[in-house]
């Protein structure tokens, strides 16, 4: 894999309690940190828009030829509005991943939306979906779901696109811009 490959990377605006939206960021970068593009969509808080929003940020910037993967924050934006990443492979080609610093605690994401959401089958059963990888970093592991391609080329694509740290940068530096137009600074880690 090259340096030079492109990448989509996700994250969402921070939200409180209330909001009805919040926004998703995508910076397009080459694997090597090189910032192209920046993209930005509306969603809604525990809403159901986030994948048709991410294929319609895919398919219609104009970097869309050069894309190689995109990687997610998680597998969820706005609260609990689920991404089908298998449904964005499905209808752009490009594999996806999703990586987060902690193992998700399936036992409190069901009982979390058993309480909030009479559809909470088709968002548990959404988000259990495919297997979790734990990779090692030279820090802490991070957890990784991967459609499009193999767990070898995902860790691959991993390795190359973190600068620092353990998010690959397309995800950091989305989360970075993401905070910053919503709360007028960014902050935090992705």
């Amino acid at each position: 894999m090259k340096s030079q490959m492109r990448l989509l990377g996700v994250d969402d605006g921070p939200f409180h309690f209330g909001d009805q939206t919040t926004i998703i960021v995508g910076t397009i970068m080459r694997a090597n940190g090189y910032l192209e593009c920046v993209l930005k969509r509306e969603i809604q808080v525990d809403g159901s828009d986030a994948t048709d929003n991410l294929i319609e940020m895919i398919i219609h910037t104009h970097h869309r030829k050069q894309l190689q993967a995109v990687l997610l924050d998680g597998a969820a934006v706005g609260g609990f509005n689920i991404i089908d990443i298998g449904k964005i492979f499905q209808e752009t080609k490009l594999p996806v991943l999703t990586i987060t610093r902690d193992a998700p605690n399936f036992k409190d994401i069901k009982k979390a939306l058993q309480s909030h959401f009479s559809d909470w089958e088709i968002r548990y059963n959404l988000l259990k979906k495919g297997d979790l990888y734990p990779v090692d970093t030279k820090y802490n592991p991070i957890y990784l779901k991967c459609v499009g391609l193999g767990l070898e080329k995902a860790k691959e694509i991993i390795t190359l696109s973190t600068i620092q740290g353990v998010i690959p940068e397309p995800i950091r530096v989305a989360h970075l811009i993401a905070s910053g137009i919503t709360s007028g600074e960014s902050y935090g880690k992705a």
